[in-house]
């Protein structure tokens, strides 16, 4: 069976499998979702109304061997950014739905408001539609049970929390990891979206899929055996991440002067050692936990976790750097615990924990809670976030909406969404990646840290504006193409410092599919669709001037440093001219 388009409309409650446009054939991942979102939503659509769609693909190599393969994408129109969003994850569904043959899974239209939710289940011949009362009220982990106790642990599980039901702007879309946890389709709203179609859980079924048909299996285990070896033996996917995690980056950021600290004020943060991945990893070696773990099946970076409490208990899974550094040096908590208390919390309620960290770090300047008050921070979550309360609806809208509300000035966002853990002005090259995002503020669209911190694919000063325009670009382009493959962003790392790993997956994919790809199409394919995503924004209402940062940041000094953003608005447009 070659791979279909499963096509679902809420409104009517009915579905279609159908053959793939010619034109999709060579795409999956991002470049499908991207694509498929341009060519059928109205870019000035109502995000959370039925002509906004919501669209799932894995990736070109997903459902393959290939290490580190099993990344899913979801795209819409986002209602947080008001843009074009996609948002990949690891977890089950990637190779699942690709072993199905599902190329994308595309769900459009709403029921009426008064309809009841709906489990989607997804199986080789047909889709069913569920109404489930029951779990309406109920968040991801119970959600998670249920369905794997009625499908006996033979499916992926894709669901939302209360937050996402109540169609709030930091929802995401929880998915079932290999060992019965959640990753997260994190940015963006996904979850809202998928809450205002009224599906509160997708299963797509693990028992009917057959095995991925390559074309070439001899050169694909060949180029295979290479890739693998090449994020092995770099220093960073093959040592660092393993070791400590993505939360190595504390002691890293910290010590450039790039982690934003209290809202941005600062790039250094005198507790920084309580939090870093050096104190985590000696803490899970301490308490039983696991110290590496992989987010998908055939991972073999391994740069995930188990943390457990200090009686040996459980806490949390996947605890990253973006989540340790929102709740840390950005709001203040010292505890480390505390922070996994809150991880997993918001694991269970499926929000985004960047934008609901950088909503609770301005939440300071509110007058709303206080640096370092992690009872109160995880009581808002808890108590107001979660149950939908006036105030909870508030911060459930995010970084902007809170920024609007309460009169603030400092408000650290591009294009509606709140910006990751690396300091703009200290990091400039990912400050350039923030501005220009067709995703808004988003670390993973165009990592420069890699190149100005990290020394990977060559070293531009992080302090200076030369070369961060062509390096965020040059990312940009190659992270949308990688986003297409089903492929980890840490794939990066070996990609640009070593030939024979972009060689290798660009082996894998004429292998899988029997094309005679080159670099350079790989490259073009990464253009085509940031000068997709960018079209559909324009059309959307989003013009250059939503490619600037916060105008505080040009006149805020950041120390230790003392720089500031200092891009003109024609340096940053000119990122455009390719």
């Amino acid at each position: 069976m070659l791979d279909k388009i499963y096509r679902v409309n809420m409104t009517t409650m009915d579905f279609s499998i159908e053959e793939a446009p010619a034109e999709w054939m060579g795409l999956g991942g991002r470049g499908l979702t991207s694509t498929i979102v341009a060519a059928e939503v109205d870019p000035e659509c109502h995000p959370l109304g039925p002509n906004n769609k919501l669209v799932f693909a894995p990736g070109m190599l997903s459902g393959t061997s290939a290490a580190n393969s099993g990344r899913n994408s979801c795209g819409a129109k986002s209602p947080l950014t008001g843009g074009i969003k996609e948002s990949n994850v690891g977890g089950t569904s990637a190779a699942i739905m690709a072993k199905l043959g599902v190329k994308a899974l595309i769900i459009e239209g709403m029921p009426k408001e008064e309809a009841p939710f709906y489990h989607l289940h997804i199986t080789k011949e047909k889709v069913e539609f569920f109404p489930v009362p029951e779990l309406v009220g109920k968040n991801n982990y119970e959600v998670l049970d249920y369905m794997l106790e009625k499908y006996h642990k033979k499916v992926a599980v894709m669901s939302i929390g209360t937050p996402g039901e109540m169609r709030m702007n930091l929802a995401n879309i929880s998915v079932k990891d290999p060992g019965g946890k959640l990753r997260s389709h994190g940015r963006g709203g996904m979850g809202a979206v998928m809450g205002s179609k009224k599906v509160k859980c997708i299963t797509v079924d693990a028992e009917s899929y057959n095995e991925i048909t390559l074309a070439d299996p001899e050169k694909f285990k060949e180029a295979s055996k290479i890739f693998t070896k090449t994020l092995q033996e770099n220093p960073i996917s093959g040592q660092g991440l393993p070791a400590f995690g993505t939360n190595v980056l504390v002691n890293i950021l910290n010590e450039a002067g790039g982690l934003p600290t209290r809202n941005f004020r600062e790039g250094r943060w005198e507790f920084a050692e309580n939090i870093c991945g050096e104190t985590m990893a000696e803490n899970i070696k301490a308490r039983g936990g696991k110290t590496t773990h992989g987010c998908h099946a055939g991972c073999v970076i391994q740069c995930s976790q188990i943390y457990n409490d200090a009686d040996g208990n459980y806490l949390t899974s996947g605890f990253e750097y973006e989540t340790i550094w929102a709740f840390g040096s950005n709001a203040g908590i010292k505890d480390l615990d505390q922070i996994a208390k809150i991880d997993a919390l918001m694991d269970d309620l499926g929000v985004d924990s960047i934008e609901t960290g950088v909503t609770l770090g301005i939440a300071v300047d509110a007058g709303i809670v206080q640096y370092g008050d992690g009872e109160k921070i995880y009581n808002l979550i808890k108590n107001d976030i979660a149950k939908g309360t006036p105030l909870g609806r508030i911060l459930g809208g995010g970084t902007h909406l809170v920024g609007k509300l309460y009169g603030l000035v400092r408000v650290p966002t591009v294009k509606g969404q709140g910006m990751p853990a690396y300091e703009p002005r200290a990091v400039k090259g990912q400050g350039v990646t923030y501005a220009t995002s067709t995703m808004g503020a988003d670390h993973t669209a165009g990592y420069a840290v890699a190149t100005n911190i990290l020394n990977s694919g060559g070293y531009v000063d992080p302090l200076k504006k030369e070369g961060q325009i062509i390096l965020s670009r040059n990312l940009q382009i190659a992270t949308a193409a990688v986003d297409s493959t089903g492929m980890c962003i840490f794939v990066a790392f070996p990609l640009l410092d070593d030939p024979k790993s972009l060689t290798a997956l660009v082996d894998m994919i004429n292998a899988r599919f029997g094309t005679s790809l080159t670099g350079d199409d790989v490259t073009n394919l990464g253009i085509k669709i940031l000068k997709t995503e960018r079209a559909f924004n324009l059309k959307a209402g989003l013009t250059p001037s939503d490619d600037r940062l916060p105008e505080f940041m040009k006149y805020e000094s950041l120390p230790p440093h003392n720089v500031v953003w200092d891009f003109t608005n024609e340096e940053l447009d000119s990122f455009w001219d390719f």
